[in-house]
């Protein structure tokens, strides 16, 4: 199975035989992927299908939801926390990030950037919120709370003393370079430690 252009970035990061929470695990792809690389996963999900997609995997996945449940996890349990494209729809970003770097050495964080060029243009030239590959539904059916850019997440980690080791952008499946990310990736994968 193919996996999504920043699932196969962390894929690629997680050291071999590594502890892992993958944290909003959704359908469990990454999970079979890290599987594959003898780690120990471990998956939160809210959504009641989800888990039990993953569960019929052989997958060890509970149904939680993070914004709450990350409290039960122990301090530093894990190689790697994994969060991705969930952070938008986190309650409070900068408490889940915290959350992150408490259970986890390292973070990988994920998230689409409202800052792309697209957004930006069916904001001025259409004046209305947009549909675009990274946001692919309406305003109003979107799970998204928090419309974070590039930008805002290199700040938040700046303000939560989190140490940005690696990142990546994308436009759709291509990987792009750091200059003029902001306006150019559709989304971005951060690997922070604290």
């Amino acid at each position: 199975m193919s996996l999504r252009p920043d699932l196969a970035v962390i894929a690629a990061h997680v050291e071999r035989g590594s502890r892992v929470l993958d944290i909003g695990c959704g359908d469990g792809a990454l999970m079979l992927a890290l599987r594959e690389k003898a780690c120990d996963v471990r998956g939160i999900e809210i959504d009641g299908d989800c888990v039990e997609r993953c569960v019929s995997q052989g997958l060890s996945v509970v149904q939680g939801d993070a914004d709450r449940d990350l409290a039960d996890y122990p301090d530093k349990g894990f190689d790697y926390a994994v969060l991705s494209q969930t952070l938008q729809i986190a309650e409070r970003p900068d408490r889940m990030l915290d959350e992150l770097l408490r259970v986890g050495t390292r973070a990988f964080v994920s998230f689409p950037n409202f800052a792309h060029w697209r957004t930006r243009a069916a904001l001025m030239f259409g004046g209305r919120m947009p549909v675009t590959p990274s946001i692919p539904v309406t305003w109003y059916e979107t799970q998204n709370i928090h419309h974070v850019t590039i930008k805002d997440f290199r700040e938040l980690a700046r303000q939560k003393a989190a140490r940005i080791e690696r990142d990546w952008y994308f436009a759709g499946e291509r990987s792009i370079p750091r200059i003029g990310a902001n306006g150019r990736a559709e989304f971005a994968v951060f690997e922070l430690t604290r």
